[in-house]
């Protein structure tokens, strides 16, 4: 099991240069969990792909697939230990809800965000390293 970070779940839905990697993250471990918080920043990504050109209905049917692979694999986050560790790190609050997820579960968080990977090392992990 892991916790996927809202760039990998990206990854698996948008061709991009990260794709293949996301796609072997998910051949490793098929088991992914995302805080609730993964659905509002997928959506966000979407919205800069439809200002960009992408077709709504696209993007709309991009947003059902990726709320399909992740029906019941989200996991909220104890909110009292995403402000410990606001107070004690430089972290938003919206990616402290993926790194207190990994840690709560005692699982790596598979992420692309190099500030994270810098900052949580003993939690966060980039793809390729958890695909060797």
């Amino acid at each position: 099991m892991i916790v996927a970070d809202t760039n990998i779940i990206i990854y698996l839905f948008i061709t991009g240069d990260q794709s293949t990697l996301a796609q072997k993250v998910l051949e490793r471990d098929a088991h992914w969990i995302s805080p609730p918080l993964w659905q509002s920043e997928f959506r966000n990504v979407l919205a800069g792909y439809i200002r960009r050109g992408m077709a709504l209905e696209q993007a709309q049917q991009i947003m059902r697939d990726a709320l399909t692979v992740m029906e019941n694999r989200e996991v909220e986050p104890s909110s009292e230990k995403i402000l410990e560790l606001l107070a004690n790190s430089k972290c938003t609050a919206y990616d402290g809800e993926f790194i207190v997820l990994a840690d709560q579960i005692g699982v790596p968080l598979v992420t692309a965000d190099k500030q994270l990977l810098d900052l949580f090392p003993d939690i966060a992990i980039s793809l390729e390293k958890f695909v060797k």
